[in-house]
């Protein structure tokens, strides 16, 4: 198997995500075994939500990268749409309250 890794990884661990990419995880693992969950749906979701939590998840992102280079480029726009999308509401919510 020829292994991809990423050539840079910066690590921003963050109690929620962590606890968001387990759950994940586990859903993916009861998934694989309960024939009404996805499995593999939600372990690539608890792998993206940690490819930036731990060194594992990111070496299995970049090999998803490199099998699903299309698929893994429209996921990461849509975060970042969705991140900037939230951080304005965000911006919008403190103005409204008076704290920002």
């Amino acid at each position: 198997m020829n292994e991809t890794r990423p050539a840079f990884v910066t690590l921003n661990p963050r109690p929620r995500r962590k606890a968001l990419g387990w759950s994940f995880l586990t859903l993916g693992v009861l998934g694989c075994v309960l024939p009404f969950l996805q499995g593999f749906l939600f372990l690539a979701l608890g792998v993206f939500v940690l490819r930036d939590q731990y060194l594992w998840a990111a070496n299995r992102w970049a090999w998803v990268q490199g099998r699903w280079p299309g698929a893994v480029a429209r996921i990461e726009s849509t975060e970042a749409s969705v991140n900037t999308r939230l951080s304005g509401w965000g911006r919008g919510i403190r103005r409204a309250l008076g704290r920002g």
